[in-house]
């Protein structure tokens, strides 16, 4: 019998989230060993660098064997645990765990050592860390110095009669050896590490001189880190800044937020309106909506322009497939949609790949000019600023006229800084038409 259920188990991979993950993070498991499972029942909360995705059972069973442990960095394509009846065999799915996580325990283990050497430099510094001999017999005034002083030492050697501890045996070890200032040591009381090496009186340790213990970041937002140092590394980033009449936009967008909202406009603000005229300006320059990669250039067939979002994880960047075959009130409502479901943290790996453009609007925080990084393979991406009041010059006089900033980023390896300045200045020409190309009549 136990030959006949022999390879009936189930193993259950670490599914490929989108085409450029290649490991997934093991968050949370919902299931444990010997537990019955049935088919699409939550096992386990896994994370890649844009969203959270929830691993079921593909069918029913009993869990037979998890072969990693919350917080496991997964590659894609592995079997994660494996689902049967009881008593069959598991070897033969059994994972070879990759070095990757070997090295990343070593450097955790290294991390450890640090922290706990740092911690025992401060405790030897520290009066509160070593309590006074009970043979210690301190003269009057070396008991009055070291309470005035808040300084107590296993060190001392008294040279008084009998071993006697005088003043003066405190006075030399407690100006010759480092110690906290009183503030330093309520400090190390709480958790504070040692991080300097004494620059106060006689090399007292100052409370400046500690820090919190280190925090590790996030794996995925070590992710992002490593993708942003890789956009620097392998492109030749260069910004441009301008300003457009933001006039005809504020306008437009005061007469939509006035409609009510079941004559069928969604709300659609500042950044969907210049995502809008991003779309047609890039149908009017087609070789801005490009990829390039291992020194080609590819065209797509269509623009999927990509929005930054700020969510609880961290950024996000959701792409709207086609835009350009959108109307304004229909990539509006896109726009919308996405977002909700990126900061909801339901968005699907489909949603957050394959961007050709991006857009990021930074102009809501009162940010005037910055400089956005590339999102590899794309070749720009359109930084949106705050509207400001700029001095204009109109008919012999000067007036102050709302503009709102734009700040495109560009890859010197495939766009000129000539054909890059003719875009912007296009882009700069949509938005200041808006209501000319909104195509909503109102």
């Amino acid at each position: 019998m136990e030959d006949e259920r022999y390879g009936m188990a189930t193993p259950v991979e670490m599914p490929k989230l989108g085409n450029t993950v290649e490991e997934c993070l093991l968050t949370r498991w919902c299931k444990h060993d010997g537990d019955s499972v049935a088919e699409g029942e939550l096992l386990a909360e896994i994370e890649t660098d844009k969203a959270t995705f929830e691993l079921t059972a593909p069918v029913a069973g009993t869990l037979l064997g998890m072969f990693f442990s919350e917080g496991d960095l997964v590659p894609v394509f592995t079997n994660v645990c494996v689902l049967g009846e009881p008593g069959e065999n598991i070897d033969p799915f059994k994972p070879q765990k990759p070095a990757v996580a070997s090295a990343a325990r070593s450097q955790g283990e290294t991390r450890q050592i640090r922290q706990t050497q740092m911690k025992r430099a401060v405790a030897a510094a520290s009066p509160a860390a070593a309590n006074i001999s009970a043979q210690a017999i301190f003269s009057p005034r070396a008991r009055r110095f070291a309470e005035e002083h808040h300084f107590y030492s296993n060190n001392i050697v008294g040279t008084g009669p009998g071993g006697r501890i005088l003043e003066d045996d405190l006075k030399r070890l407690y100006y010759e050896s480092p110690r906290l200032s009183p503030l330093a040591e309520k400090m190390v009381g709480t958790g504070y590490e040692l991080r300097g090496e004494g620059s106060g009186r006689n090399g007292a340790i100052l409370s400046t001189e500690l820090s919190s213990p280190p925090v590790r970041i996030s794996t995925i937002r070590e992710i992002i880190a490593g993708r942003m140092r890789n956009s620097l590394a392998t492109t030749a980033q260069y910004t441009m800044h301008a300003a457009a009449d933001a006039t005809g936009l504020l306008s437009l967008r005061a007469r939509i937020k006035a409609l009510d909202r079941p004559n069928g406009f969604p709300s659609i603000g500042i950044n969907e309106l210049v995502m809008f005229c991003t779309v047609r300006a890039l149908e009017a320059v087609p070789e801005m909506n490009v990829e390039f990669l291992d020194g080609e250039i590819y065209q797509p067939s269509g623009i999927h322009i990509g929005f930054a979002c700020d969510t609880p994880r961290g950024l996000l960047v959701p792409v709207v497939r086609d835009s350009q075959k959108l109307t304004l009130i229909e990539l509006a409502s896109k726009i919308k949609s996405l977002s909700k479901q990126a900061i909801e943290g339901g968005i699907g790996p489909e949603d957050l790949s394959g961007g050709t453009f991006t857009v990021s609007n930074l102009g809501s925080f009162g940010i005037e000019s910055f400089t956005p990084i590339l999102n590899p393979p794309q070749v720009a991406i359109l930084g949106v600023n705050a509207i400001v009041l700029k001095p204009v010059r109109r008919d012999g006089s000067v007036v102050f006229v709302e503009h709102i900033g734009l700040s495109l980023t560009c890859d010197h390896q495939v766009v000129d800084g000539a054909p890059g300045a003719k875009f912007l200045q296009l882009v700069k020409e949509k938005i200041e038409d808006i209501e000319s190309i909104a195509g909503i009549g109102i």
